[in-house]
């Protein structure tokens, strides 16, 4: 699998990870399974957070035997310096590691929530020290609106930014435009979430661990990804159910850009869909 350099960092990710949430609720068997093909088809980057369930305790022993060549990212969603700290700890030992490759912020989303992580007792104090203490080597965060991305990356030398890059987001309003922009000017890494969202539910929810309706057409699905994978990033994430997962997986290992042609007619798609995120 093609692997791109992340920002500044030295470091070069698979064009597609693995989300600890693939994992979660499966037996330890089949989580180990899943991760050992992911790793023997170049898979390099795997992410996960506290707020996936067990994902922590079956991905931990799972990455285990294969730690030294992985590039291992964890999550908080806590503010303050504290829970932040204490949740690092766990996070470490669920995964069975003395320290993580990349630490992010989790789901900033409002201007409260950077005020808090960046202020006085917030959770980047936590992050600097764990650094400053080998316990992490990078630092990022992940956002949900573009105003917070932002700020973010106005107030801190972020190593990595995870965010929704998504062509009918993107086609529709522009969402995601500036936020990768900026993290080119500052240098920072660009990681892809919903790549393969297609649009929120109508009703009950089809797949317990996504949130929004993913491609479901393997053809659609592929031209979903190739458009993230086409723009001036790193990797994405695929949803978190593993069929997708696997989908994914082939999809990235036969990757190619996308046409001219391929991109019109995603225009088109884009136009008759309802965007997950909407502008800010």
């Amino acid at each position: 699998m093609e692997r791109r350099p992340l920002g500044r960092t030295g470091e070069k990710l698979s064009v597609v990870g693995l989300g600890g949430i693939v994992v979660a609720d499966l037996a330890q068997e089949q989580a180990d399974r899943i991760v050992a093909e992911a790793v023997d088809r170049g898979v390099n980057y795997f992410d996960v957070a506290p707020t996936y369930g067990n994902a922590e305790e079956r991905l931990g022993p799972a990455l285990e035997p294969h730690r030294s060549k992985v590039f291992l990212v964890g999550k908080t969603a806590e503010r303050d310096r504290e829970a932040s700290a204490r949740e690092l700890e766990t996070t470490l030992k669920r995964l069975r590691t003395d320290h993580l490759d990349l630490y992010q912020l989790h789901g900033m989303v409002s201007m409260k929530d950077v005020e808090t992580a960046l202020g006085p007792g917030g959770a980047m104090e936590t992050f600097q020290a764990a650094k400053q203490a080998g316990k992490v080597r990078f630092l990022g965060f992940s956002a949900h609106t573009e105003k917070a991305a932002l700020e973010l990356l106005k107030r801190f030398p972020f190593d990595t930014v995870l965010f929704p890059f998504n062509f009918v987001c993107w086609y529709q309003s522009g969402f995601g435009a500036r936020v990768m922009e900026e993290a080119k000017k500052k240098g920072a890494g660009r990681l892809a979430l919903k790549a393969m969202a297609r649009s929120p539910y109508e009703g009950k929810r089809k797949y317990d661990k996504c949130w929004y309706q993913p491609f479901e057409d393997p053809e659609e699905a592929a031209l979903a990804l190739r458009w993230t994978l086409s723009q001036d990033l790193t990797a994405a994430i695929p949803p978190g159910e593993p069929e997708f997962f696997k989908l994914a997986l082939t999809i990235a290992q036969d990757f190619r850009p996308l046409s001219i042609e391929e991109v019109d007619q995603l225009k088109v798609m884009a136009k008759g869909l309802k965007a997950i995120f909407p502008t800010d």
